[in-house]
């Protein structure tokens, strides 16, 4: 991947949370498995989709160069966060 200021870094969801997810997952599915959340960093809120990771098990949350930005995110950060899915 490239390494410059606009590439995307992505969150692996904890496996508790990837389990739960499963269980509250509709039938049809989008592309990729993907799955649509609300997300709240900080003081700021977006939506996106969360993807299946099947080397983790878990689920990957892409997080854009504009979000790390603004609540000055780092790679290799513990991040706290609120996901909230939405109707596919």
């Amino acid at each position: 991947m490239w390494q410059g200021p606009s590439s995307w870094h992505f969150v692996t969801l904890p496996k508790k949370d990837a389990a739960d997810i499963k269980k509250y997952q509709s039938p049809i599915r989008r592309g990729f498995g993907a799955i649509r959340v609300k997300v709240t960093v900080g003081e700021t809120d977006w939506e996106t989709s969360i993807f299946p990771d099947k080397e983790t098990g878990s689920y990957i949350l892409p997080l854009k160069f504009d979000i790390r930005k603004k609540e000055g995110i780092k790679a290799d950060q513990l991040l706290r966060f609120s996901l909230e899915l939405r109707q596919n």
